[in-house]
């Protein structure tokens, strides 16, 4: 079987999606659609500025929604008015908590699935090191930390010939970036039981916070850390490759994710270290997680194979990061 994919967003990011669907020899494009139409034309195939018409006219299996989360809403709400029963929504998943849990309700109710596009536990580092853990490389984890530098945040210009509506978003380095590591830290450690996060603002051009640090505490005794500057840059020829560097530590070993998407393992008062991941030589956006994620998609749904962060489950992740904004507000921890 082959599934019909229809795309709603033609911005920036949207390249990669577009891109990932055109290399799966299981799906087909069928439609693309953006309020400018012009770039929905650019992407060669039949474009359309009405969404509810493309839908009718292109009948697709799957909508990909790439859209900001302002848009989210009337989005899925227009796909289920059409019957579309499977969609993928990029992330940050609707304005605010109260919004995705009526959103995900609304689909429940109509029959319908949102997988929500989240795609840093699908790089392949990520993927490594969960199942290093998973095999006991490093015995029992007690802590993860992650260094977030992508280092491009500096200066009036931020972000401005990439993704401009950084500047004017007022919650930011959590919101649009910070919620990954929260998801990640989910899919290696489990649910975090508490928060405390120390938020502040350095570029006075961006709205909202653009450093800070965020601590979790984990079920299993274990604890997290992000570190996260985006004026900051690490080691890497390439700086969106893996966005920073990271430490995985255990009773019996140390994990390092290097800037590159190498991941090394050093044992327990040793000093020698093995290359478990070598350097990341894959085309695309974070070691291709974009093209991984949509690749697990279509094999949850023609395969029955168990889908990631369907919406239900990723309203835990807002809840979280909602804990985070209090607790910076508060200047205490708070459980979750």
């Amino acid at each position: 079987m082959n599934l019909r994919v229809a795309c709603v967003g033609a911005g920036y990011f949207s390249q990669l999606h577009y891109g990932s669907w055109a290399r799966m020899d299981r799906a087909t494009l069928v439609g693309s659609c953006n309020r400018d139409i012009k770039k929905a034309q650019a992407t060669g195939l039949p474009a359309y500025d009405d969404l509810g018409q493309m839908l009718t006219e292109t009948t697709p299996d799957l909508l990909d929604i790439i859209l900001p989360p302002v848009a989210h809403a009337e989005t899925i709400k227009t796909a289920l008015a059409a019957g579309i029963k499977t969609m993928i929504c990029q992330k940050p998943f609707c304005n605010d908590l109260a919004e995705a849990e009526s959103i995900t309700a609304l689909a429940e109710a109509a029959g319908a699935r949102i997988i929500v596009h989240e795609n840093f536990r699908f790089q392949p580092w990520f993927r490594t090191i969960k199942a290093a853990i998973d095999d006991g490389a490093i015995g029992t984890v007690q802590q993860v930390s992650f260094r977030l530098r992508p280092g491009d945040g500096q200066g009036q210009r931020a972000y401005l010939d990439r993704q401009p509506y950084f500047q004017q978003m007022e919650k930011f380095l959590i919101h649009e970036t910070g919620v990954h590591y929260v998801d990640t830290f989910r899919y290696l450690l489990g649910d975090p039981t508490a928060v405390y996060a120390d938020l502040r603002k350095i570029n006075p051009v961006i709205a909202g916070e653009d450093a800070g640090y965020v601590l979790f505490d984990h079920s299993n005794g274990a604890r997290a850390m992000l570190d996260g500057n985006r004026h900051l840059d690490h080691a890497a020829d390439n700086l969106r490759c893996t966005m920073g560097e990271g430490l995985i530590e255990g009773t019996e070993g140390t994990l390092t994710l290097t800037g590159d998407g190498a991941v090394h393992l050093r044992k327990h008062s040793k000093t020698t270290v093995t290359t478990v991941l070598g350097p990341n030589t894959r085309e695309g956006f974070g070691g291709d997680c974009v093209h991984h994620l949509q690749s697990h998609v279509i094999c949850g749904i023609l395969d029955g194979t168990k889908l990631e962060n369907e919406a239900r489950d990723y309203l835990t992740v807002i809840r979280i990061e909602e804990a985070i904004y209090a607790s910076a507000n508060k200047a205490q921890k708070l459980k979750v």
